[in-house]
């Protein structure tokens, strides 16, 4: 589908620690050049959270507005949750998308096959699935790639914060698995003990974790991985499984409800969000629930 936007704004950290407010800078520049008729403003960040915000309010005040995040996973989450806030006010308002930023960028390598300036020139919009986690009395929160608890997000994002040789990556995986201890979930009416479990709307997360190759954002499913809980050997011997792709995984489209025994931190994109135990979570697709530009 070929979209004429009618506003575009470019969401930056500008403390970033990677490239994002050169790539705001540089994008906005070729795209005030190559469309020279629709208003291209860049918009900065000023604290934790805010880019749900900025995009949430820039799509409130013109619902034909393109949102782009000039950063990595996280504050593309942070943009997708704000352009679904508005979307719920004004349905099928906003177009987001991700200029890769940040140290994984593994939703934008798993969507874009081209230059993002092509693309938003070349109107190039099309619908994604998203993954909605919802609990009873809080409004739903949603993940463009993954949604993780236990130890396989933990790992992969503290190996994504480094720059890695084979040694550094050995020594990082020891210790976040020698200080790692086990979560326990209820599902269908039965007790899990377990060392991780990933939803994942993607095929690889935070670089390292390969889950399923022909993963899809666009057919109305997603991928599970659960590890039950093991000794630390057994736990180490999982996760090289699932680095290099071995792993098992479930093919699901219906929802997984579970819930938390104790409190314990979801992440979703590499962001960290806490829940209280007895939470019941549900995890669903929701298929084309976002329009993006890839």
């Amino acid at each position: 589908m070929s979209t004429n936007f009618g506003r575009v704004v470019i969401v930056f950290n500008p403390n970033s620690t990677g490239d994002g407010p050169g790539n705001a800078r540089e994008l906005c520049e070729q795209l005030s050049e190559r469309l020279p008729g629709t208003a291209v403003e860049l918009s900065e960040t000023q604290h934790a959270g805010h880019a749900e915000q900025l995009a949430e309010e820039a799509i409130a005040q013109n619902p034909a507005t393109l949102v782009v995040s000039a950063s990595g996973d996280g504050g593309y989450h942070e943009v997708v949750n704000g352009v679904m806030r508005a979307r719920r006010r004004s349905p099928g308002a906003g177009v987001a998308a991700v200029l890769a930023s940040g140290n994984a960028n593994d939703h934008a390598n798993a969507v874009q096959h081209r230059p993002l300036v092509d693309a938003v020139v070349a109107g190039a919009v099309s619908p994604m699935d998203l993954l909605e986690v919802s609990t009873p009395g809080k409004e739903p929160r949603y993940a463009h790639s993954y949604v993780g608890l236990g130890i396989t997000p933990v790992a992969a994002a503290e190996l994504n914060q480094h720059d890695l040789d084979a040694v550094k990556e050995t020594l990082l995986v020891v210790r976040s698995f020698w200080r790692y201890r086990p979560l326990s979930i209820t599902h269908d009416g039965n007790r899990i003990k377990l060392d991780s479990l990933v939803f994942a709307n993607i095929g690889r997360m935070a670089k390292y974790a390969t889950l399923a190759e022909d993963s899809s954002t666009t057919d109305g499913r997603y991928e599970s991985l659960l590890i039950r809980h093991r000794n630390k050997l057994k736990l180490l011997a999982s996760f090289l499984r699932v680095v290099s792709g071995k792993h098992e995984f479930i093919t699901r489209s219906e929802p997984y409800v579970f819930t938390t025994e104790t409190p314990m931190p979801l992440q979703m994109d590499g962001e960290v969000h806490e829940f209280d135990a007895g939470a019941e979570v549900t995890v669903r697709c929701v298929r084309g629930a976002l329009d993006i530009v890839r």
